[in-house]
């Protein structure tokens, strides 16, 4: 079995829509025609991933084994490693080996938690992760919550998204609409807090402080990511789980966190090596005695990896993740991941379980110069 084929592509999801707000994906085609799907990172489209895997990745993989995924995904690795492994080349990576995995469980006539060991669970919890709080007003915040409320999450994280410049920006209206939250969903719902990299290590512990008093479940990159120290320190100052990880591209980078006392990692599957590389971090975390619980905004490939990993997770302490919903981003597909009553599903087809719509993929794809 070989690889015979790779494209990439961009999906634009609404006819005219800013090039960064596009889709990133990858398909590997093998020698009998089965096809993998992956996704990278889609920050700014995803268009500097798929440029490297375009003219650095995708020449030298015609002929190579689609089921040596690692090998393949760590020899990528050092090839290109100088390039900087944080950022474009991790999701390139990414969107990769998720492809790969796709690929080697249709070869193999397996869903890929199975080729993973197996699942805990088929049916997995999901919290609703709502973004650009910080622009809301105190009401406004509390009627999208009581929206997503109607999908029976089993917790609820506000985002904030605010310029990252402007740390410490509104303190008093952030503490104002957590409290109002706690509130809205009563003393025992669980509760998380997503900063976005917006504080002062001062503001950060009157934050924390603050959201430990309302009981939230966990605080999420509180200071700038690269500030991995001061991160591992202000989560030994407060009793709140403070947790980071979305921007760390490496497994390296992860053991950084925990060393520094992160006890709760947060990468993303599309960013930081796919599927073999969050099963690195699974194994890492169980080994330190840290959660994993990983971030993901993707409904659709990025999403579905994701489940299949925490579905195969001894130690799954906390639900997936679900972005705000947004129906645009399902249109290429025919059985897109939706939950139902609360819960998703895991597919038991081959490989990740998802299928394209040909004629819609055809009618908004735009090809890597």
């Amino acid at each position: 079995m070989k690889i015979a084929k790779i494209e990439l592509f961009q999906i634009e999801w609404v006819p005219g829509e800013a090039p960064e707000k596009r889709g990133a994906f990858i398909r590997v085609y093998a020698d009998d025609g089965t096809v993998g799907i992956g996704e990278a990172s889609p920050m700014q489209g995803g268009l500097a991933s798929l440029t490297i895997l375009k003219h650095h990745m995708a020449p030298d993989l015609i002929g190579a084994d689609p089921l040596d995924h690692a090998v393949i995904h760590d020899r990528m690795l050092h090839k290109l490693v100088k390039l900087g492994p944080e950022g474009a080349l991790g999701g390139a990576l990414a969107a990769l080996d998720i492809a790969l995995w796709d690929l080697k469980g249709k070869l193999l006539g397996q869903p890929v938690c199975k080729l993973l060991g197996g699942a805990w669970t088929t049916k997995l919890p999901f919290y609703a992760s709502i973004g650009n709080n910080g622009v809301r007003t105190v009401d406004e915040v509390l009627r999208v919550v009581e929206q997503r409320l109607k999908d029976k999450p089993s917790a609820i994280k506000i985002r904030f998204d605010n310029e990252r410049t402007k740390l410490d920006h509104d303190i008093a209206g952030d503490i104002a609409k957590a409290k109002a939250v706690r509130k809205l969903c009563g003393d025992d719902f669980p509760l998380a807090f997503d900063a976005n990299n917006g504080f002062t290590m001062g503001g950060a512990i009157r934050m924390g402080r603050a959201l430990e008093d309302l009981g939230f479940w966990w605080f999420e990159e509180p200071l700038q990511h690269y500030h991995v120290s001061e991160l591992g320190s202000l989560a030994r100052h407060l009793d709140i789980t403070v947790s980071a990880g979305e921007q760390t591209y490496t497994t390296a980078g992860v053991a950084d966190l925990i060393n520094a006392g992160v006890r709760m990692v947060q990468p993303d599957i599309v960013k930081m090596g796919g599927i073999t590389g969050l099963m690195r971090c699974a194994a890492l975390c169980q080994a330190h005695g840290a959660e994993l619980v990983p971030h993901q905004t993707q409904p659709t490939v990025g999403h579905l990896a994701n489940m299949h990993v925490a579905a195969s997770q001894l130690h799954g302490t906390k639900p997936v993740e679900l972005d705000d919903p947004s129906a645009r981003r399902h249109v290429i597909f025919s059985n897109p991941p939706k939950p139902i009553d609360g819960l998703f599903h895991l597919p038991t087809a081959p490989g990740l379980g998802i299928e394209t719509i040909e004629a819609e993929v055809s009618k908004r794809r735009i090809e890597v110069a």
